[in-house]
Formats: structure tokens, C-alpha cells, sequence
């Protein structure tokens, strides 16, 4: 698995910035990221996730509550701010670059380059800022745990697991401080290297993987053109045209037409030969249940379509904590921090604004999408496809914030860092358990519908 799809040049990593990093650790000993106790004024954490659900749709909220009870990963996936607020509390580098903000298992997959390759890569960006590197990488060593325990695995499972996904990310993370620029800039990680790594549990149904024929499989299943009139069948509560349809599909319809100002000129070229036919919400996810994300039917010609998901984009849950962006469109943060981190981004991204002053952002949707089913996923898979995250989540973190040398300077050769996200994932996932109980009581009071 330790296989790159290109071959680096080495150069000498900035001195200052290595010996910067090296220095961070007499403040920040490595050994201090293993701790976690709870603060004696934590919040409620069903608070915080009732002040997620501020300007919600509320007729979803009973669908994305049902969904973070099936499990402790389920509800791990669904409460980033949760955690946000968590870390603010831990030992951190301040060493910054750009983050996911929600990097656990299940953000990451296989997707189709606009060179129609796959690459395997960081996946969801909703909160994506400007923020401390080792924030991202606990977040993604707990989900490990969690996802371990859910699936009843052993132990020693677990941590191993951890263990190779911290072990990828530092040695990764120094090959990485010694490569050129340009070609940290351009390393990417193919889709084979994902299949090496859990081939039993390669979700083959989230995806078509003839890209050309992508768009027209997923006309087939969900548009309807019979009346003459294209139009993308409702399957209620996943996928509908609310009461007022005309009223909503205006105003996809504008914002779409304020969406193509974002992209390049021929970007927005390709896309103006489409015409738009419809738009529906459609529930995804579990964070994201209840915001607002609908789907957008385009047409090139009767059998030539293109789907377009538009997203709301809210604040990022570290906005809260002081995180800040230099972009004035929610959106745009999140269509920025993806093309900084991903190796390379969906063709149609861009971000646009709504009549009624909501950010959105735009992305094709399920564009030769394919990823690992973590129900699925034996035991000895677990640590290659946590290694295989953490390379990803290297490369990112590398190519974005240019941090590379400061991080492999904390880091360092030896396995410290590694042992201390296995001590913090262990106690990390017993507070996840807490609080998923929590929810399951609050679910069980009434104070939380499903």
C-alpha cells in the first residue's frame, strides 16, 4: 500500500520552519495530545446540537435525529460541533493550515477527476476553515475507535488501526516537507491503492465507474420525462418539491444563474449549454439533515444530462472558537477550502448566493462517486483504510497550508505522536459513548423527535 502515484523530487525542507516545529514541542510535548478529560464546565452536548439546528428545516430534524441514534459512529458523524467545542480544550501545535474540520472514515472516497480518473481523497468540506492540523487528525483516530467499536471489533483492532492511520500521516507528512512545492501541489492518490487497502468492502452501489455514463444512469433512476416535461420524481421524506414547488424552484433557478459567476470563463462556458429543468430538496447525509441541499436537474439535450447538487453552506461550527476566513460567502469558504485540499476538485464547483440571502455551494452530484462501506469493512481492514485516510488527510494538510516542514518537524521519527492519538481515541470514544446516550435519553424523554 505504500505506493505513490508519482515519483518526488526531494529538496531540503525549510530549515526554520522544521526547527519552528521542533521547538513547538518544548510548549506542546507530543505526549500531551494523549489526554482528555471533559473541563468541569463542559455544556450539554445536546444543547449544542440543538443550536445546530437553528433556521433547520424542521421537518427533517425528526430524520437526521433517527439517524445519529442507529449507532455511537452514526452520532459521531453527525456532531462535529460537539467535538469543535471539545478541542478547544486539548493540547494543540497552533501550528495552522487549511482543515476538513469533519475528518472522520466516513468523509473520505474515490471520485472522478475532471481528467475523468479516480482519486481517492478528503470528501466533505461543510466545515472546512482555517485551524490547527492536529485537530483534524484527532478527529479522524477517534472515528477509527469509534467505527471499531460499533463494529464490535477487538481491541487491539482499534488501536492498531489508530496506530497505522497516525504512523501514515507523520511518515507521509516528512516525505511530503522534502518534496518540490509543485509536486506536493500535484500528488494524488489513485483509486487502486483504495482497492489494495479494504477491497471487501468497496461500496460498488454509490457509483457508476464509466464516467461517461455517470449522468445518464442517474437520470434513469430518478427524472421523469414522460409528460413531456423533465422533471425529477419525488421520493418522499429523501427526495421532494416542497408545497410552494414553482416558489422554490425560482429560487434554485436564480441562484443557479448567480452560481455560474463563480466559475471560470470556460466553465461557464460548458455549463451554459445546459438548461435548467428542475430542482427538488434532497436529504443527505446525517450532519447536514435539515439544512437546506437540493438537486438540480440540467439538460444539454433529451438524453444528455447533468445533475448539480446545491448545498446550503453555514457557518463553520469553528467560527464559534474564532476560526476565521477570508471569504465573505460561506460558500465560497467551503469551494476554497476544497480546492485547496483535494488533489483536484469537481469541474461545476462554485458557490452562489439565494434571493433570500442563504449560501450555497455547487457540485455535480455522485460524479463517478465510490468509497468503502464501513458496515462492511472487516477487521483486517481497518488499519490499511486508516492509513490509507491518514495519507490522504497528509496530503492535504501539505498541499494547502505549505506547513508541511513545521509539522514534520513536530512530528519527528519516532512513534510518540503515533501512541499519544491511540490514548486520546481510546478516552475520546468512551465521551462519544456518553454523550450518544444522551441523545438516546433525550430521545426517550421527548425533548428530541424522531
Amino acid at each position: 500500500m505504500a505506493r505513490s502515484t508519482i515519483v518526488p523530487r526531494t529538496t531540503d525542507p525549510p530549515p526554520a520552519a522544521r526547527a519552528h516545529g521542533k521547538a513547538v514541542r518544548k510548549r506542546t510535548p507530543r505526549a500531551a495530545h494523549a489526554l482528555w478529560e471533559p473541563p468541569h464546565d463542559r455544556g450539554d452536548p445536546i444543547a449544542l446540537l440543538e443550536r445546530d439546528d437553528d433556521d433547520r428545516l424542521t421537518e427533517l430534524l425528526p430524520i437526521r435525529y433517527k439517524r445519529m441514534s442507529a449507532s455511537p459512529f452514526a452520532f459521531y458523524r453527525g456532531a462535529a460541533s460537539i467535538m469543535a467545542s471539545d478541542l478547544q480544550s486539548t493540547a494543540s501545535t497552533g501550528i495552522h493550515t487549511q482543515i476538513c474540520g469533519d475528518a472522520h472514515l466516513a468523509n473520505f472516497g474515490a471520485f472522478a477527476t475532471p481528467e475523468r480518473r479516480v482519486v481517492f481523497d478528503v470528501n466533505d468540506f461543510d466545515e472546512t476553515t482555517v485551524g490547527c492540523w492536529d485537530y483534524d487528525l484527532k478527529r479522524l483516530c477517534a472515528s477509527v475507535v469509534i467505527l471499531a467499536q460499533t463494529r464490535t471489533f477487538r481491541k487491539r483492532i482499534a488501536d492498531d488501526a489508530v496506530l497505522a492511520c497516525a504512523r501514515t500521516y507523520r511518515e507521509r507528512m516528512a516525505t511530503f516537507a522534502r518534496m518540490s512545492v509543485l509536486d506536493v501541489w500535484y500528488a494524488r492518490i489513485d483509486e487502486a491503492v483504495l482497492e489494495e487497502a479494504a477491497p471487501g468492502a468497496i461500496d460498488a452501489a454509490s457509483g457508476v465507474h464509466d464516467p461517461s455514463r455517470a449522468s445518464q444512469h442517474l437520470y434513469a433512476h430518478v427524472a421523469d420525462a414522460s409528460d413531456g416535461t423533465p422533471k425529477i420524481v419525488d421520493r418522499p421524506p429523501l427526495v421532494f418539491h416542497p408545497q410552494d414547488a414553482a416558489a422554490f424552484v425560482s429560487l434554485v433557478r436564480d441562484a443557479f444563474a448567480r452560481y455560474k459567476r463563480s466559475l471560470s470563463f470556460e466553465r461557464r462556458e460548458l455549463i451554459n449549454r445546459f438548461t435548467f429543468e428542475d430542482a427538488a430538496y434532497k436529504v443527505v447525509g446525517v450532519g447536514s439533515v435539515g439544512t437546506r441541499c437540493a438537486v438540480a436537474l440540467l439538460l444539454a439535450g433529451p438524453q444528455d444530462p447533468l445533475f448539480l447538487q446545491v448545498k446550503e453552506a453555514r457557518e463553520s461550527v469553528y467560527a464559534r472558537y474564532g476560526a476565521r476566513t477570508a471569504c465573505k460567502n460561506e460558500g465560497e469558504r467551503v469551494v476554497v477550502g476544497q480546492r485547496a485540499m483535494q488533489a483536484t476538485s469537481d469541474l461545476f464547483l462554485g458557490w452562489t448566493r439565494a434571493k433570500d440571502g442563504r449560501m450555497y455551494y455547487v457540485r455535480q452530484l455522485r460524479d463517478v462517486k465510490t468509497g468503502v462501506d464501513l458496515e462492511k469493512i472487516a477487521a483486517d481492514e481497518l488499519a490499511p483504510y486508516a492509513s490509507l485516510c491518514g495519507w490522504a488527510l497528509a496530503r492535504a494538510h501539505a498541499k494547502a497550508g505549505g506547513n508541511a516542514a513545521a509539522i514534520a518537524g513536530y512530528l519527528g521519527s519516532s512513534a510518540a505522536f503515533d501512541e499519544a492519538m491511540v490514548s486520546f481515541a481510546r478516552a475520546y470514544a468512551k465521551q462519544n459513548e456518553r454523550d450518544y446516550r444522551e441523545l438516546l435519553a433525550a430521545i426517550a424523554s421527548g425533548r428530541i423527535t424522531t
